[in-house]
């Protein structure tokens, strides 16, 4: 066993723990040392949970003397984003008024992984309330770093996970996805993401009292895993998935679908609508696409995706519509120049009124059937998660071009988030010194096709994580 722990994947050091290789606190001081030494380079974990880890580290060392079975995660150490409750913490959304929200109990998925042996190790950033933009930089937390390049953004708004799994301050993050959240700080950050189809994890969103949010945001956040392998993640989504009575939402499905008959055929899509691809994000796709057929697939290029351009702006019209009446409390709260991101997307994109969103509400389920339609097809899609390199800290607030780059980068990502889809970020290699990354949709329920498929992927392209931060300035 190596010394140093932090490096082994999770299924690894799982593994290590249940066998008595290694003890689960000996397991959390290698990460808690890891944040030490790495985490002021790179501002990823917010509230380290150092005692509380340590405790639990200590009842599962009992528990498995004692003959009792650790669990399939035991030992593991994972960061909660900052939306996420985990209990006796507060829940800050990274806001200053928020510092002191303490959760009365674990978010389902936060209980979920627990139950299952894995430790909560430490809150993670992520942009002001998810409302200040796709760049990880929160009013109460500052900026978060991309290990691979300063003078780019780790993505958001599942950052500081994003990051905290690839420099391996957490074999697990927990993040959550309604539009990208998780797929573009997986392949911004070089590590792999899961965004589960709606109604496949249970999770539990009232942070700030007993009412639920709006049909927007309860269809379209979808809580999922960031990992530094395939293999970690399919772990991860064996825990996570099925019902909970906190969340009537999640259904009672099995984990696994019947298998396809002969080669699963995947649709490979590189540029979304025709709006246009980098070449580095092009090469990506056709790497994937390479070692899906090497792996047997019957892979094929499709001319396009259903409906993608009316899909972005019935997305955008029923979320700010949601949004409306809240905007003008809610920004009081994103500090200086926090809340461009939003005025930016206002300004586009009015609010509906009760007729047109009932027309918007019915244009949703047409593109959801949509793709169901393609799907059937096609059990596969692979595209990219964000069709251009990693961009600059904060370009989609700067102005309402950057903003409309962004929108575009991360078609896809949105598209198949208002579908309801699983998707599995993946990483693909470098290029100019960054991660390179590609999606893989499936059909719903299917996320185990996605799973199957990302991992043929990196059995042929490799893993990028766990790395050392650059030092600043190094390109």
């Amino acid at each position: 066993m190596p010394d140093a722990l932090w490096r082994l994947t999770a299924t690894a050091q799982a593994a290590a723990v249940r066998s008595g290789e290694v003890s689960a606190v000996e397991l959390l001081d290698s990460h808690l040392e890891r944040i030490g030494a790495v985490n002021p380079q790179v501002n990823a974990v917010t509230q380290v949970l150092a005692e509380r880890a340590r405790a639990q580290a200590r009842r599962l060392d009992r528990a498995r003397a004692a003959g009792e079975e650790p669990g399939p995660l035991a030992g593991v150490p994972f960061t909660v984003k900052e939306t996420t409750a985990v209990e006796g913490v507060a829940t800050t959304f990274g806001v200053p008024r928020f510092r002191d929200l303490v959760a009365r109990a674990d978010a389902p998925p936060v209980a979920r992984l627990r139950a299952a042996g894995a430790v909560p190790i430490g809150h993670s950033n992520m942009p002001t309330m998810i409302l200040a933009g796709m760049h990880t930089r929160s009013e109460l937390y500052g900026d978060t770093a991309n290990p691979w390049d300063r003078g780019r953004t780790p993505g958001g708004s599942s950052g500081g996970d994003g990051v905290a799994v690839a420099t391996g301050l957490a074999a697990l993050g927990l993040g959550n996805d309604s539009g990208g959240s998780i797929r573009v700080p997986a392949a911004f950050c070089g590590v792999a993401g899961l965004k589960p189809s709606t109604g496949r994890f249970p999770a539990d969103h009232r942070a700030f009292g007993p009412q639920d949010p709006g049909p927007a945001s309860q269809w379209l956040v979808t809580d999922g895993p960031l990992a530094r392998s395939v293999a970690d993640l399919r772990l991860a989504y064996e825990v996570l998935a099925g019902p909970d009575p906190r969340d009537p939402r999640a259904l009672p499905l099995p984990r696994y679908g019947e298998p396809l008959p002969g080669p699963v055929k995947v649709a490979v899509v590189a540029d979304p609508g025709g709006h246009g691809v980098h070449p580095t994000v092009r090469a990506a796709i056709e790497r994937a696409a390479a070692a899906l057929r090497d792996a047997g697939y019957d892979v094929r290029e499709v001319a396009d995706v259903p409906r993608i351009d009316e899909t972005l702006d019935v997305y955008d019209r029923i979320v700010m519509t949601e949004f409306a009446p809240m905007w003008p409390s809610v920004r009081t709260l994103l500090g200086p120049g926090g809340d461009r991101f939003i005025e930016l997307t206002m300004a586009r994109t009015p609010p509906a009124t009760a007729a047109e969103l009932m027309t918007l509400m019915g244009s949703w389920l047409g593109i959801r059937r949509s793709w169901a339609e393609f799907l059937d097809e096609y059990p596969l899609l692979l595209g990219p998660v964000f069709t251009e390199p990693p961009v600059e800290p904060g370009v989609e607030s700067r102005d309402a071009a950057g903003r409309e780059l962004v929108r575009t980068a991360m078609r896809l990502c949105e598209a198949t988030s208002f579908a309801g889809l699983p998707a599995v970020a993946v990483p693909t290699g470098l290029a100019d010194g960054l991660p390179t990354g590609v999606q893989l949709v499936g059909r719903a329920f299917r996320e185990d096709l996605c799973l199957e498929a990302a991992q043929a992927v990196e059995d042929r392209l490799g893993v990028l994580a766990p790395i050392d931060p650059r030092p600043r300035g190094e390109q």
